[in-house]
């Protein structure tokens, strides 16, 4: 049977000419190609022949379609040249063939007689559509050794193909049929593991249902657990002010009850004044507020525990301050300040017990300050101080001061100079801020001025009086105010202050040392400079007592000299001496102008800063008058002589000039101009 070529355009490709095959070759061919002396095609997909396995509905067993198929093959390679054309108008057709033997066919071909033709009619014969043409004739053919004829009338071919063919499509039987019964069985054991998956798909279903339903209901509680959590968390950011505003753990009750007073300590009580803060602003009657009720009666007794073992500490701290040989200001930074809020709990829980405590404080304190600076004191009272009195004044001479000093009943003391400030003004300009001690105090022999143990008391008052306001201010507020803590500091400190000013008046009470007192003046405004700057306003009171001893004797002292200076005045004579007298006389500086010259120098030399509304400056220029009164009057003693008496006027006031030339400040130069002014008026009689 022919094929339809007319799906493939590409023209067929003739391969090389076969040779006649082998017998082995031919044993082997599939059964549904018979063999055929016709030259071999290209095996393609689209060559002119196919083969059983490509022709459907027809089996592989059917030896007697192998043979026409054979036949039909042998045949058609006679055929015109026509019927290979790449294109044919044949139809493929699957039939079976019932035409003439094509050995008859093929002999009347060679004989040139006409092929017998199919008694089937004309749809089982063959008509070609062209002749044989002399190209078909010259179509060479190889039979191998035989020719055509011999080929025809070979059996030998055929039947070697048909029992090749037969034995193969037995074979093939049995061994599809053992691969039949292999599949079957494959199949089969198929068939028991699909039942068995099956099985198991089924049960994984239902249990894949079956954890559905399951996510199913966790999901729905996880929702609704979700919706509790926001709902807990909403409640619970309402709540948790409310419930930290009352709630105490234990471990602040067990700490406030038992455990030992420190700063832990100081932390558990700060929020138990939170909680009792909190509990006392709470509505009690409201509902809401059950909690606070319930925790009310377990809050104030913890609160009087608190208030119990801080009056116990407290007071404890107080007795300590009592013991001998202590000092109170390492009491007071280590065991007071370091718990000040202790004092704030008890004054707001307690204001009676607060009181009774600061009350016990401040009479310990007034006490031992009291009882120290009463020792200090008399410490300070065996230092060896220089005797200034009435003698030690401007007026009076050497002459009438040695005839009193034998006359009268004191003990000489070493010699000093009441006028002359030297080395004494460095107690002002010191940069040593620390008090003798007690120790050394006693233990020293030396003589000092008034100003020395002056300036030791008042210093350690001082500093002690400041570091007391300090820790006062400090530990008692803010409970309490500071007009109230001014008022216990003064009441503390009171003992003290009057102990200074006793002392203060010893010292100032029979001196007549205008240079120690006015040292003692400005050491006075020093500390209260000081006292200013450190902000200690509760002292003001004791400096201005202070001031009110000082100045006034200074002012009585200075009136002492003008005295002296306007009785030595007086005392001079009205009448010029003889003039042998006269020529004896010198135009020397006086001694008086010389004492005058280092007294002014040492008041100008502390009084710098000094204003013109000081008493000592009234004070001076009143003695300054009295001086001039008394050179000029006692320039008169040269007679008539008046080169002379201009020129001991010139000497004197050219030598107060140059004693308080290298002062400076406004009351300094006032002098120096007044003074140059007296001297450039003398000065042509030099």
């Amino acid at each position: 049977m022919w094929l339809d070529r007319s799906g493939d355009p590409r023209p067929s490709t003739p391969g090389p000419r076969p040779g006649p095959l082998p017998s082995s070759q031919a044993n082997t061919q599939p059964p549904s190609r018979s063999y055929s002396p016709a030259p071999r095609r290209p095996s393609s997909g689209l060559g002119p022949y196919l083969t059983s396995q490509q022709r459907p509905g027809i089996t592989p067993r059917s030896s007697s379609l192998s043979l026409a198929s054979s036949a039909e093959s042998s045949a058609s390679s006679l055929l015109p040249s026509s019927r290979r054309a790449t294109s044919s108008n044949l139809k493929q057709a699957i039939t079976a063939y019932t035409g003439p033997d094509p050995v008859d066919i093929v002999a009347a071909l060679l004989a040139g007689t006409t092929p017998p033709i199919s008694p089937g009619g004309p749809s089982h014969s063959l008509k070609p559509s062209t002749s044989i043409t002399s190209e078909d004739l010259n179509t060479v053919f190889d039979f191998g050794d035989l020719s055509l004829r011999s080929l025809a009338l070979s059996e030998e071919p055929r039947s070697t193909s048909i029992d090749n063919k037969r034995q193969q499509s037995a074979e093939g039987h049995e061994v599809a049929k053992a691969k039949f019964e292999d599949l079957h069985e494959s199949i089969q054991a198929c068939d028991e593991i699909l039942a068995s998956v099956e099985i198991n798909l089924a049960s994984f279903r239902n249990d894949l249902a079956s954890v559905s339903a399951d996510i199913e209901t966790l999901q729905a509680r996880s929702a609704a657990l979700n919706i509790r959590l926001e709902n807990r968390k909403a409640v619970e950011k309402g709540l948790a002010p409310a419930v930290e505003e009352i709630s105490v753990s234990p471990v602040v009750v067990a700490k406030i009850a038992d455990g030992h007073v420190d700063e832990a300590w100081v932390k558990a009580l700060n929020e138990i004044d939170k909680k009792d803060a909190a509990y006392k602003k709470g509505d009690l009657n409201s509902e809401q507020n059950k909690g606070l009720q319930d925790l009310g009666p377990l809050l104030e007794k913890l609160v009087q525990k608190a208030i119990e073992r801080i009056r116990d500490f407290l007071v404890a701290q107080i007795k300590a301050l009592r013991s001998p040989h202590i000092n109170a200001q390492i009491i007071q930074q280590q065991n007071f300040l370091k718990f000040k809020d202790l004092f704030s709990f008890l004054h707001k829980h307690h204001p009676t017990l607060a009181n009774e405590i600061c009350l016990a404080y401040m009479n310990t304190m007034r006490w031992y300050y009291a009882n120290q600076f009463t020792r200090y004191e008399n410490a300070l009272k065996k230092i060896k101080l220089h005797v200034l009195d009435k003698l030690d004044v401007l007026g009076h001479e050497d002459t009438s001061r040695r005839g009193a000093a034998l006359s009268s009943s004191r003990i000489a003391g070493p010699p000093h100079d009441a006028f002359n400030l030297g080395r004494r003004v460095d107690i002002l300009r010191t940069s040593n801020q620390a008090a003798i001690s007690s120790y050394l105090a006693e233990e020293d022999q030396s003589t000092h001025y008034l100003e020395t143990p002056f300036r030791n008391f008042n210093l350690a008052l001082v500093d002690n009086a400041t570091a007391e306001y300090t820790f006062l201010a400090s530990f008692f507020s803010p409970a309490l105010s500071y007009s109230t803590i001014s008022r216990h500091f003064v009441y503390i400190f009171d003992p003290t202050f009057q102990l200074g000013q006793v002392l203060t008046k010893n010292l100032v009470s029979e001196t007549y040392d205008a240079i120690g007192l006015l040292l003692s003046i400005r050491l006075n405004q020093h500390f209260q400079f000081e006292l200013q700057r450190r902000k200690i306003p509760a002292a003001d009171g004791y400096i201005n007592g202070t001031a009110m001893l000082l100045w006034p004797r200074l002012q009585f002292v200075m009136n002492a000299h003008c005295e002296s200076i306007r009785a030595l005045t007086t005392a001079l004579p009205t009448r010029p001496p003889p003039k042998a007298d006269q020529a004896k006389l010198s135009t020397a500086p006086h001694v008086v102008t010389q004492r005058f010259g280092q007294l002014l120098h040492g008041v100008l030399s502390m009084s710098t800063e000094a204003g013109d509304d000081e008493p000592v400056v009234t004070s001076l220029r009143r003695l300054r008058g009295e001086i001039e009164a008394f050179l000029t009057k006692f320039s008169t003693a040269f007679g008539t002589d008046k080169r002379k008496r201009e020129r001991f006027l010139y000497t004197n006031y050219s030598l107060v000039l140059t004693i308080i030339g290298d002062v400076g400040g406004k009351l300094a130069t006032e002098e120096q101009e007044h003074f140059e002014g007296l001297k450039a008026a003398f000065q042509e009689a030099v």
